[in-house]
């Protein structure tokens, strides 16, 4: 703040001094544009500018140091969050070529895996199959052995059937008796 009061005051200052040195500078016929009006201005210039140097001389400073140091600041800021962003860049990649790694061993275990219990599943199903066909050969088996019992029991009725009709029929009752004469004589010598 005092800077900046410092060059009020000189600009209410130099408001002042100009028209005191034109009003000096001017001649006879009243014209400012004297050499000696001329040599005036140029003194009256240059002590104003040797005044303001002066003035903002360590403000001035002091704002171009600060400046460059936060500039300086900026740049060093700048340069570890490029450091930072490469270094979790890296990590970002290692990480990422490690994913492809691990899902590639994923993968082939899977793959492995799967062709493991397909081939358990196929020795299953063969497994499966024969024992299906031993279970079927043995029913077609045991319906065979009941159909030829079946078969033949129902042969047999036939022929005793048959059998009994044709006695039956050429058979008389004295035929009948004689031969149950001779199978009591026969049970009884044999008892």
């Amino acid at each position: 703040m005092k800077a900046a009061n410092k060059i009020k005051a000189l600009a209410f200052f130099w408001m002042m001094l100009v028209p005191a040195q034109a009003a000096l500078a001017a001649d006879a016929t009243g014209s400012v544009y004297s050499v000696k009006g001329w040599i005036l201005q140029i003194v009256n210039f240059v002590i104003f500018i040797t005044v303001i140097v002066w003035l903002t001389k360590k403000p001035l400073a002091k704002y171009l140091k600060a400046r460059t140091e936060g500039i300086a600041k900026s740049v060093e800021e700048a340069r570890k969050a490029r450091e930072t962003a490469e270094k979790a860049l890296r990590e970002v990649e290692e990480r990422l070529r490690l994913k492809d790694a691990e899902l590639e061993e994923i993968l082939r275990t899977a793959k492995k895996s799967g062709e493991a219990e397909r081939e358990a599943l196929v020795q299953e199903a063969e497994r499966m199959s024969r024992k299906i066909a031993e279970h079927a050969d043995a029913y077609l088996s045991f319906e065979l052995k009941n159909a030829k019992d079946a078969i033949r029991k129902e042969a047999a009725e036939l022929a005793v059937g048959l059998a009994e009709k044709k006695l039956s029929e050429k058979m008389t009752p004295g035929e009948q008796k004689k031969l149950l004469d001779e199978a009591i004589s026969h049970l009884e010598a044999k008892s």
